[in-house]
């Protein structure tokens, strides 16, 4: 059900965009639009992960790092990659004070993950597992390109928005369909629309990432409570700098980075961390009940507490 809802609301998202460009130059602009789009969506596809990991200064890290939490950091995140049945992605750190983490890339073939300096140092280590579970989640689940494609999309339809609204009155409002007053009407709602949609896409895909990331990691509240460490620590004014130059990446972290600013929540791509939790803790009480009816027996393989740290 939600891969079909994602489907949908990607159609109605593609339809709003075609519909814009037909608004602002009928037949011909709506297939000039098209086209602008399609280019960037290959462009997307195949360079989205580079782009975004140069923008927030990724550095990639390994097993072989001599600080311990990075060291650690590498070796789970191979591990739940492991559990996942996935390749290997690439690991990244951030230097960002913000608990935050993200992950990217066309496929699982493609993907990397990426965590901030923030989140090794201010969450244990069963919540960072639980964090990075959440998402490799994303990477099987192939959240990463629905995202992207959803991001270009809905950033061609505001800049189409922009251009009806700056030469809206440059035809006649005989030759443009819905005029100069559909014009104005375009560049004040298709934005709204598309941000709705993008929201409502990207919610789905977080309940669904929270659910998949709690069975690979084994444990359900280290997930939910590293979600409220994050969004206590956004919340309380730990500024993530370089998401407040690119507001339109906000959705692909786990919790959104710029909570801390209010006017940012006003469409927010992320659901509330009060209802994720939530989710997690029914699905813990759930798990615990079925596990009171089966006989006990030791589980192989990793273990579903590691070790400290250090």
């Amino acid at each position: 059900m939600n891969h079909f809802k994602t489907f949908a609301l990607l159609a109605g998202l593609t339809a709003l965009f075609v519909g814009a460009g037909y608004m602002i130059g009928g037949p011909t602009g709506m297939l000039i639009a098209f086209v602008l789009a399609a280019g960037m969506n290959v462009f997307s596809y195949w360079n989205a992960d580079k782009i975004v990991l140069k923008a927030y200064g990724a550095v990639e890290v390994d097993e072989s790092h001599p600080k311990p939490l990075v060291r650690n950091y590498a070796r789970d995140v191979a591990d739940l990659a492991q559990r996942a049945g996935l390749p290997m992605p690439r690991v990244c750190i951030i230097d960002s004070d913000q608990p935050n983490a993200f992950a990217t890339g066309r496929n699982p073939q493609n993907a990397a993950v990426a965590a901030t300096t923030g989140l090794l140092a201010m969450l244990d280590r069963d919540e960072i597992r639980g964090v990075m579970a959440h998402e490799l989640a994303h990477v099987k689940n192939r959240d990463t390109l629905t995202m992207t494609v959803t991001a270009t999309i809905a950033g061609a339809i505001s800049a189409l928005a922009n251009f009806a609204f700056f030469f809206g009155g440059s035809r006649e409002d005989d030759e443009r369909p819905g005029g100069i007053i559909g014009a104005i009407a375009l560049a004040i709602l298709a934005p709204i629309a598309a941000m709705l949609v993008q929201m409502a896409i990207s919610r789905s895909r977080e309940y669904e990432a929270d659910r998949v990331g709690a069975q690979i990691a084994g444990d359900n509240r280290g997930l939910a409570r590293a979600l409220e460490k994050i969004d206590a620590y956004a919340r309380g004014g730990v500024v993530n700098h370089e998401a407040e130059r690119n507001p339109a990446t906000a959705h692909m972290f786990i919790i959104n980075p710029l909570a801390g600013r209010g006017a940012d929540n006003l469409f927010s791509t992320h659901p509330t961390t009060h209802n994720r939790i939530e989710a997690l803790m029914r699905l813990a009480i759930g798990q615990g009940t079925r596990a009171r009816l089966e006989t006990a027996v030791p589980v192989s393989g990793p273990s579903r507490r590691p070790g400290p740290w250090s």
